[in-house]
C-alpha cells in the first residue's frame, strides 16, 4: 500500500501542475516555484510532515519535497547557529541534490546538442 500511495499522491501533484498549465496563463516556471513555495509554507504550518509519513517518496521527490528540504534545513540550522542558519540551512540542506543537477546537466550537455528554435 505504500507504493500505492506514494505512486497516487506524487500523480495528484503532476495532475495539479499539468492542469495549471493547460487551464491557466502561468507558465511553467512559475508552477515550478509556486510548488517549493507550497512545500515551504505547508512544512511551517505542520502540514508537511504528515503527508510525508503518508505518502512517503511520493512527497517528498516532487518539488513541493524540495521546497520540504529547504525549511526543515533552515529550522535545523537556527536551532543549532540561530538567527545566522537562517541563510546557511536551507542551502546545506538541499546543496547534495543541488550539485547532482549541476553534475548530470553538465553530462547530458556534453552528449546533446542544443538546436535553435
Amino acid at each position: 500500500m505504500v507504493y500505492l500511495w506514494a505512486f497516487l499522491i506524487g500523480g495528484l501533484f503532476c495532475l495539479i501542475g499539468q492542469l495549471l498549465i493547460d487551464y491557466t496563463k502561468l507558465t511553467p516556471a512559475r508552477i515550478l516555484v509556486s510548488y517549493v513555495v507550497a512545500g515551504v509554507v505547508l512544512t511551517a504550518i505542520g502540514l508537511y510532515d504528515y503527508l510525508i509519513d503518508f505518502a512517503g517518496a511520493g512527497a517528498s521527490v516532487p518539488l513541493t519535497g524540495f521546497g520540504y528540504a529547504i525549511a526543515k534545513g533552515v529550522e535545523k540550522a537556527v536551532l543549532e547557529e540561530g538567527f545566522l542558519g537562517i541563510f546557511s540551512g536551507g542551502i546545506s540542506a538541499t546543496a547534495s541534490g543541488i550539485c547532482a543537477a549541476i553534475v548530470f546537466s553538465y553530462i547530458i550537455a556534453l552528449f546533446c546538442k542544443s538546436k535553435s528554435q
